[in-house]
Parts: C-alpha cells; sequence; structure tokens
C-alpha cells in the first residue's frame, strides 16, 4: 500500500498535525468537515502577498500579467482533473454553498408553478434549502428521494417520481454524515431520459476518489477547495457549457461585463459572467496547488488507504459495547456515524477533545437524517490520507475512557 509506506513523509508535509492540545498530540478527525492544509500550499498563499499581490484580468502591468497566469493556470489544471470539455466550463466561486445557490437561482428562469424539483434525504442543508427558496420563487414542488436503515436511497422510490413535471435533480455523491456513495449514475441517466437536468454535489466525494464529468454526462458538479488540502473560501463549478450559457448571470458587478452603459448592459463570455468583482485570488491559486498535491499522491492510492482506514476503524468500534453505527451502506468512503447507549453524542466529543481528538459531533447540517433515525445528532470521525491505524487506536482507547466516565 503506497501511502502506508510513505505516511510518515506525507505527515510532515502537515505542520497542524504536530500540534498539542492540552498536552496531548492532536488526532485529526474531522476532515469532512475540512481536511488540513499541506506546506506547499501554505507557502504558496504567503508567496502570493509577498511577490504577486496584484488585481487580476485588469492590469497591463506585469505582477498582473502573472497573477492572471496563475489565476488562470488553476483553472486549467480543474479542468484537466475533472475530464472537462473546457477552461469556461470550471466556475470559480466561495465554495460549494455558493455554486448551488449560483444554480438555483439561475433555474428560476426555467421553472413554473406546478413543476417539480427532486432532492434526496440523504443532502447536506446546503442542497436542500437554496431549492426551497426556489419553490417559493417560482410555486415549483419539491420531491424527495427516501433513504432505508442502511443510509441508502430507495432508487426504486427515485424512479417512480420522475416524470414530465420534473426538471431539475440535485443529489450528493456521497452523504456527509453517512458516508453513503449514492448511484449518481443511475440518477443521471433516468434524470437526462426524461429531459431533467442533475446538480451532483460532490463535496465529499471529490476528496476522496476520481471524478470525471465526461462521463457521467453530468450537467452540474460543485465541490470546495478546502476539503482537497486547499485554503477555505474556493469553490468549483462545473457546468456543461451550454448550460452556462443559458443561466442568467448570478452577481453583478465588475469582470462579468461586456460594455456598460446606464441604457444597458451586456454580460461577459464565460467563465467571466459568473465571477463578479475580485475573486480570492490568493486562494484559487493555493487551490491549484492542492489539487496537484492531491494528484501526486494519487486518488486511486488515497481510496484505497482511506477503505483501509475505514474498515479497521468500523470493526474497531462495533467491539466497543453500546456502539451504534449509522449508514452501513455496502458502498461508502471514509466517514463513520455513531453513538454509544443513551450517551449525548455532545459529552463524547467533549472528553475525547480534551485528549487532543478532533470529531464532529450533532447533525451534521443533515437534519432530515437523524430525524429519520430519531436522533439528535451523532458522533461523526472522518478520515483523511494522512491519519493511521494508531490514531484509530487511541481514539478507541478515549471512548472507552469516555465511557467508563460518563456512565
Amino acid at each position: 500500500m503506497n501511502i502506508l509506506k510513505n505516511i510518515e513523509s506525507i505527515r510532515n508535509d502537515f505542520p497542524i498535525l504536530s500540534t498539542k492540545v492540552n498536552g496531548n498530540q492532536l488526532v485529526y478527525f474531522d476532515n469532512a468537515a475540512t481536511s488540513q492544509t499541506p506546506n506547499c500550499v501554505i507557502d504558496s498563499i504567503s508567496d502570493y502577498y509577498k511577490t504577486l499581490n496584484s488585481n487580476i484580468h485588469r492590469g497591463v502591468h506585469k505582477l498582473s500579467q502573472l497573477a492572471t497566469e496563475k489565476y488562470e493556470n488553476s483553472r486549467k489544471k480543474f479542468k484537466e482533473h475533472l475530464n472537462a470539455n473546457c477552461t469556461s466550463e470550471i466556475i470559480f466561486t466561495s465554495g460549494t454553498t455558493h455554486s448551488i445557490n449560483l444554480v438555483s437561482n439561475g433555474f428560476i428562469e426555467f421553472l413554473n408553478e406546478g413543476d417539480e424539483i427532486i432532492v434526496s434525504q440523504l443532502e447536506h442543508h446546503s442542497n436542500i434549502v437554496p431549492w426551497q427558496m426556489l419553490c417559493e420563487k417560482t410555486g415549483a414542488v419539491m420531491k424527495v428521494i427516501p433513504m432505508n436503515e442502511q443510509g441508502e436511497l430507495k432508487v426504486s422510490e427515485f424512479l417512480k417520481l420522475l416524470n414530465n413535471k420534473t426538471k431539475i435533480v440535485f443529489i450528493n455523491h456521497v452523504s456527509n454524515a453517512l458516508g453513503t456513495i449514492n448511484p449518481i449514475e443511475t440518477v443521471i441517466e433516468k434524470s437526462h431520459a426524461i429531459g431533467a437536468a442533475v446538480l451532483i454535489d460532490g463535496a465529499q466525494a471529490a476528496p476522496h476518489f476520481e471524478i470525471d464529468v465526461k462521463k457521467l454526462n453530468v450537467d452540474f458538479y460543485v465541490f470546495s477547495a478546502h476539503k482537497l488540502c486547499g485554503p477555505t473560501g474556493v469553490g468549483i463549478l462545473y457546468g456543461k457549457k451550454e448550460w452556462l450559457e443559458k443561466l442568467p448571470p448570478y452577481q453583478g458587478g465588475g469582470e462579468m461585463i461586456d460594455e456598460v452603459s446606464f441604457e444597458k448592459t451586456t454580460y461577459a463570455e464565460l467563465p467571466n459572467k459568473f465571477e463578479a468583482g475580485t475573486p480570492n485570488i490568493a486562494g484559487v491559486i493555493a487551490s491549484g496547488i492542492g489539487l496537484d498535491y492531491i494528484n501526486s499522491i494519487g486518488l486511486k492510492n488515497i481510496k484505497e488507504y482511506e477503505d483501509y482506514l475505514l474498515d479497521y476503524a468500523t470493526s474497531k468500534l462495533k467491539e466497543i459495547e453500546g456502539v451504534k453505527v449509522y449508514g452501513e451502506s455496502k458502498n461508502k468512503t471514509s466517514v463513520i456515524s455513531f453513538n454509544i447507549g443513551e450517551i449525548h453524542p455532545y459529552d463524547i466529543g467533549s472528553l475525547i477533545d480534551n485528549l487532543g481528538i478532533a470529531v464532529r459531533t450533532g447533525q451534521h447540517c443533515a437534519q432530515p437524517i437523524m430525524d429519520y433515525f430519531n436522533i439528535p445528532g451523532t458522533i461523526r470521525i472522518s478520515f483523511c490520507f494522512y491519519n493511521t491505524i494508531e490514531e484509530i487506536d487511541f481514539l478507541v482507547k478515549a471512548l472507552k475512557k469516555a465511557i467508563k466516565m460518563l456512565s
């Protein structure tokens, strides 16, 4: 296993992993929220402000030209990474939430009262609320694909929901709360068959395995750089060119215009049409560096290693009396949501934090999932390729200690 052989070297690339919390070595198991940042990304941000700090696309001076080149080079990197047709299909936003709102706001143009849109029960709030707002504005109706006890979508029920009133289907590729990998290939194929567009929230998928938007034939695919070893404040929106050309601009301002007069404004070509104002230049450049780092390790290697961590941790957790794991799909990635007996997840999270272990507790911005299981929330551990078996063993010991204190 390639990563296992190089784990020490990889961990040395992440300065935060040497942090002490209450005198204990940090164990970071909250990667589904945000991954940590390697030195090369940190250095990239510092280097930009030290040597390149300048606005892009607008200046004839050398700094502006160099900053523009690096910014647009990041766009090329994401285009190649996703196997998009052209760089104009890659739009930089402030994050996955921004990307979803951009698309949902644009669909005001295409929905009438009584039209239907479809979401799944497994969604993050960011892929629910913007569409609810769209329904309020247009009179469209939202339908929900239900889930089962294993945390999987009921595909047969999804097929029953599809009809000629369906205009867009939007689901996540991977559940942030349960780790379930959804059958997006089937969703895309069946949705297209009745003429509906598809948006996939890939925030939890992009860090863990390869994405080929051309092969998927997806209309929109969105994710965030901060889950791919990049900085916060950068999102990537892939959209088919024909769809991006149809959508109206989301924001007005500089950069997204062609000509402006008090009588009429015409808009810029893609991708500038959707990138109003001064963007997060340093962040976008650093995001490309983060992507380079991920690709230097290899997503196939990452998936293999993280699956190894997932299997090991699942088996060890299940040896602890009272542990209940939620979301046991056979097709899942490196997230484990669980509770222990009647102990509140927050209490467990607080106690093991004192030992330096960072986990997420609560509803994980996925309240419909928690409502389905009739629980207040879960303890969620989520892995990245810099985590280790030794850290999992330490977590198990910490959980046993916490249980004794809380029982």
